[in-house]
């Protein structure tokens, strides 16, 4: 296993700003191709076919890049935990939720993911302490998110997508993912950076380990009837190359150059994607608080990531005597 520190692959900030950017979109728009997926699959089915065939999309470019697989095998075990956690659990209640709720509001969910990772970041894992700033970042984003959600619009159709038990249960498997990518996030930050494993090879075995583990449960999780269309297999062969596959490459690169909290925030980027996909593909109108929620949001991923500088007496820094 190399010695080399992962941060130290040559990712530069321009490059970590697009792949961070390409992952927003991808991942938006990996919602909606869920729920067609689903028109002719089970949940299960399309948790199965996301991690197999993304595992063989990043294997590909293990092979081109030549990278190499880590020989401890405690590192294994940690990736282990990784597959589960950020993989294999997220992608099985995301599909499953998408039954009950909107692909749009699935999405917007998946926004609360900054807040449980800064939650594991700093409480549980320790691995960073965010400054007033920062904090300042995830409120804003949330803020937005909630604007964007409009959940005073949602009550009076709160049972049109099915009734209130389901939809409940859609809602709360939701922020169990978004629970899962937060402890997945600082996870890798405390047990896996600094140990000498590239982006391609933590990207490879997380999804990678993840496929596996759905192929050990296919007669649980993927067989049974299903109906493909074009537009199905054109939606599952996208999950699976592109935001299970390369899409999680640009994760680890983005992890490694800026930290767990400010990666995290690309969820916030979801929701737009969402929205505007919701208006050129299913007709959806736009309504006065989506465009205000997506300008609260950039402003959160502005301050979370310090690119938005505010006067220091309000950044919690440590004034120079």
């Amino acid at each position: 296993m190399s010695t080399t520190h992962p941060k130290t692959e040559g990712t530069s900030n321009l490059s970590a700003g697009i792949q961070f950017a390409a992952m927003g979109i991808v991942w938006g728009a990996s919602f909606l191709f869920m729920k067609v997926a689903l028109e002719g699959t089970s949940f299960g089915q399309v948790a199965w076919s996301r991690l197999v065939l993304g595992g063989l999309a990043l294997g590909i470019v293990m092979l081109i890049t030549r990278s190499s697989l880590p020989r401890s095998p405690k590192v294994w075990a940690h990736f282990v935990v990784v597959a589960i956690s950020g993989s294999v659990l997220p992608y099985l209640l995301f599909a499953w939720a998408e039954q009950y709720v909107s692909s749009g509001l699935a999405s917007i969910y998946n926004a609360v993911t900054p807040i449980t990772t800064a939650i594991m970041a700093t409480l549980v894992f320790r691995v960073e302490k965010l400054s007033r700033a920062q904090i300042l970042g995830v409120a804003v984003g949330i803020v937005g998110v909630v604007v964007i959600i409009g959940p005073w619009r949602f009550v009076p159709t709160a049972a049109a997508a099915g009734s209130p038990v389901t939809e409940l249960a859609g809602q709360l498997a939701c922020l169990g993912s978004a629970v899962c990518y937060g402890f997945t996030f600082s996870y890798l930050r405390r047990f896996i950076t600094g140990r000498g494993v590239s982006g391609v090879t933590t990207a490879f075995l997380q999804i990678g380990l993840g496929g596996a583990i759905m192929l050990v449960l296919t007669p649980i999780v993927a067989i049974g009837a299903v109906q493909l269309t074009p537009a199905i297999i054109s939606s599952l062969l996208v999950l699976g190359i592109m935001g299970t596959g390369f899409a999680y490459l640009w994760n680890i690169n983005v992890l490694l150059t800026w930290g767990p909290t400010v990666t995290s925030t690309v969820t916030y980027l979801t929701p737009i994607v969402g929205v505007a996909l919701g208006i050129l593909v299913l007709g959806e109108t736009l309504s006065w608080n989506e465009p205000l929620g997506a300008v609260l949001v950039f402003l959160g991923i502005l301050l979370a990531q310090r690119r938005l500088r505010l006067p220091r007496r309000f950044r919690g820094d440590r004034v120079p005597r």
